[in-house]
């Protein structure tokens, strides 16, 4: 069973202190299934379409890291509410009502494709919802959810700098099995994202993948998921706090039908740790001889 949280707030389930095991801070940004009767009664889609824009159980993959009293934060709200992976101005206006003529928002492909900060639309379904979102309703989402989560994860990640000399963010996600792209090579079951390298240093992506290989998973690095706007937002390798996005194919830890905790959770949870141990060790022997000066 779970620890209780040593922090819990309307946006996330904070778990540990900063910096008590090491200089790594995990985070759960979509696995949240706290949905509001408001949200569900503004959907034209049953619920089930909402939930599979989760990250479906992908909280459970952490919850041996927290039994050891590793720092993870777990974000409570699910992401068809707000997702956290995503520009507070990544906003299509067409489903906003009441916003101001000022308000400039941030395009980019996932918004053009429906998934901006609030999800409008899914290929298969069309329109998630029956009218647009008030405004006021999308800055209180802002204001309530998305702001004190990042705040959170900057504040976890500065206390862990500031004591180690170096810090990194692993952000925890889970994708829906990927297609073969080459008859010879294996499908990736996790990709591992650090923008292109902007977000974290070589040796920490290819050591998350080295241990991942281990475990006999096919890996991949960037393709199809480099990481979005956590990752740009908190991946600051200038000033030795690094983020890495890892994406975890759901058919690894849920059952057959993707929906339910399966046979093979508890082999990812201690993949987790093994990854942690690995990570902590590396970034405590890079950062001794920063320390020293």
């Amino acid at each position: 069973m779970r620890p209780n949280p040593a922090r819990s707030h309307e946006a996330y389930d904070h778990y540990g202190v900063a910096g008590a095991c090491g200089p790594v801070v995990f985070a759960v940004p979509h696995a949240g299934r706290a949905y509001p009767q408001a949200l569900i009664d503004r959907a034209r889609v049953p619920r089930k379409v909402l939930q599979g824009l989760e990250d479906r159980y992908a909280d459970l993959l952490v919850e041996s890291l927290i039994e050891q009293g590793h720092h993870v934060l777990v974000a409570r709200q699910p992401r068809a509410l707000i997702d956290l992976n995503r520009d507070e101005r990544e906003v299509d206006l067409r489903g906003i009502q009441g916003a101001p003529w000022s308000f400039r928002g941030q395009s980019s492909a996932k918004l053009r494709g429906g998934l901006g900060l609030i999800p409008e639309r899914l290929s298969s379904v069309g329109n998630l919802w029956r009218e647009p979102l008030p405004y006021a309703t999308l800055c209180q989402h802002i204001e309530q959810i998305h702001r004190p989560y990042h705040a959170a994860l900057s504040s976890a990640l500065d206390i862990t700098r500031r004591r180690y000399g170096v810090a990194l963010l692993v952000d925890i996600h889970s994708m829906p099995p990927l297609l073969s792209m080459a008859s010879d090579t294996p499908v990736p079951r996790v990709v591992i994202g650090d923008r292109f390298g902007r977000s974290a240093m070589d040796q920490l992506t290819d050591l998350c993948a080295d241990v991942i290989r281990r475990h006999q998973i096919a890996v991949a690095i960037n393709a199809p998921y480099a990481g979005n706007h956590i990752l740009e937002r908190h991946g600051r390798p200038h000033a030795d706090v690094h983020a890495i996005q890892i994406e975890f194919d759901r058919s690894l830890y849920l059952d057959d039908s993707l929906a339910e905790p399966g046979e093979g959770l508890a082999a990812i949870q201690t993949l987790l740790v093994t990854l942690a141990q690995q990570l902590i060790r590396e970034l405590v022997d890079s950062a001794r001889p920063l320390a020293a000066e």
